[in-house]
C-alpha cells in the first residue's frame, strides 16, 4: 500500500496522512486535482533518509524506495526545499541534522548501558537507571 499525507499549504504542517493502492501511480497528482488539497506520497518504510525492508528490520537493498526521509505523522512539517518530512521539534535546544531530518541533541546520548531523558533546562543527559 502507498500512504499520502495532506499538507496544510499555509504552515506545511501535516493534518492528515491516507493509504492508497501501491498500483496507483500518479496517485498524489490525482488527490491533489481532486481535493483541492496537497498530498504528497510517504514511505511507512522509510526513517532519516534509508528505506528499511519491513520482512528485516534492515537496510532495503533498494533505497529509491526510501522517500522524503521520514514517514510522515500528523503534526511533521513538509520541507519543500529538502523534499522531506520533519518530524516535530522535541526541544528548543535540538538541531537538525540535514542528513537525516531527525532532531538530535546537543550532546550525544551517553553509551554507556544506562538509560537516560534529555533534560532541557541543564542542557545534558540525566540519568533515569542504571543496570
Amino acid at each position: 500500500m502507498s500512504h499520502f499525507a495532506k499538507i496544510d499549504p499555509e504552515t506545511n504542517l501535516v493534518t492528515f496522512v491516507t493509504v492508497g493502492r501501491q498500483e496507483d501511480d500518479g496517485l498524489e497528482a490525482e488527490l491533489t486535482a481532486r481535493t483541492g488539497d496537497v498530498y504528497k506520497q510517504t514511505s511507512y518504510n522509510t526513517y532519516g533518509g534509508v528505506h528499511y525492508d519491513p520482512e528485516t528490520g534492515e537496510p532495503s537493498d533498494d533505497q529509491s524506495k526510501a522517500l522524503r526521509f521520514n514517514y510522515a505523522g500528523i503534526g511533521f512539517t513538509y520541507d519543500e526545499a529538502r523534499d522531506a518530512f520533519i518530524p516535530p521539534k522535541p526541544f528548543e535546544s535540538w538541531i537538525l541534522d540535514e542528513t537525516t531530518c531527525l532532531w538530535v541533541a546537543p550532546v550525544p546520548y551517553p553509551e554507556d548501558g544506562d538509560s537516560y531523558a534529555w533534560n532541557e533546562e541543564l542542557g545534558d543527559w540525566e540519568l533515569i537507571s542504571s543496570e
